[in-house]
């Protein structure tokens, strides 16, 4: 005999909801209790490994990538120096990171706590946003030295910041900062979305945890098409960061209507190539060495099981 249709609808929803269920539980991790100061602790441990490795790696496409943003019409891209500025980026970036991890990991674990299940992605969304405006305080100032060293206007980031704060004064180290927070906090968020939701989605199909190649796989996806759909905003943030105390464009609208003008809507899409490349690049080895980080740093803190001794027989 056939079920009747009330139980059919009702198995289908119970799927549904253990569906859901499972998912929120793969997200959240291993169903330990939550500590914020662990989390903390172990996300900016993670966060500063990820970002050496991705920035040591992939230096001199970032710099490709910024000089094609800077030239104005038809100019030439010097490939010379590709990793100038790269001790100075380390030196910023590595807290930045460690910052926005270390915030990103507990502000998402915190949420995933307290909102529906069926939420997750937005608790996602909102811990990349949390996370970049912590970490923006350090990478602002990081990304304006570096790239006026990538387009050859220093020697060195001490030179640099000396020069910055004695031509622009200080807040000329947090030049086009509403332009970074505009490229970075959706590009945080986005990115980090789609990668976890890839990997949940990715448990409840093979119902397992991804492996290292996998999360690799996972992490180049979200970073090429979030580079991508950024790219207009890291051009603006880039105009914005390099023009120095010439004070070319006033401000984004500003500077978007000039580039309009002189250049076409073409230009806002200055770079995507490297960028793509760059971050999906980047994607692939910052995740990929995330995840093993923490997967290192949580194998540490679980006890060694005791052995137990052997009898005499």
């Amino acid at each position: 005999m056939r079920d009747s249709p009330d139980v059919l609808v009702h198995e289908v929803k119970d799927a549904k909801n253990k569906a859901i269920k499972l998912s929120a539980a793969l997200s959240v991790g291993d169903n330990e209790e939550f500590d914020f100061v662990r989390s903390l602790y172990e996300g900016a441990i993670a966060g500063g490994a990820a970002s050496f490795v991705v920035e040591a790696a992939l230096y001199p496409i970032d710099t490709i990538k910024t000089r094609l943003q800077a030239v104005h019409g038809g100019g030439k891209v010097a490939l010379k120096g590709l990793y100038s500025g790269l001790a100075g980026n380390l030196v910023g970036m590595l807290p930045a990171t460690a910052i926005f991890v270390g915030i990103y990991e507990p502000t998402k674990q915190t949420l995933l706590n307290s909102l529906p299940e069926n939420l997750n992605a937005l608790a996602h969304l909102t811990a990349g946003v949390v996370g970049g405006v912590a970490s923006s305080i350090i990478r602002v100032p990081t990304e304006v030295v570096k790239q006026r060293m990538q387009t050859s206007h220093f020697a060195s980031a001490s030179n640099a910041v000396q020069v910055i704060v004695s031509r622009e004064g200080f807040k000329g180290l947090y030049a086009g900062y509403g332009s970074f927070l505009l490229r970075d906090l959706p590009f945080d968020a986005i990115q980090f979305c789609i990668y976890e939701q890839l990997r949940i989605g990715y448990k409840l199909a093979a119902q397992r945890d991804p492996n290292d190649p996998e999360n690799a796989i996972i992490g180049a996806f979200s970073g090429a098409v979030t580079g991508a759909i950024t790219t207009p905003f890291d051009v603006i943030k880039t105009r914005l960061m390099v023009q120095g105390s010439n004070g070319q464009y006033q401000g984004i609208r500003d500077c978007c209507r000039t580039i309009m003008k002189e250049e076409g809507a073409r230009a806002f899409l200055k770079g995507m190539g490297p960028r793509v490349l760059w971050i999906g690049l980047g994607g692939a080895i910052f995740f990929g060495v995330l995840e093993k980080t923490k997967q290192m740093l949580a194998n540490q803190r679980r006890p060694v099981p005791e052995k137990k001794p052997i009898e005499p027989q």
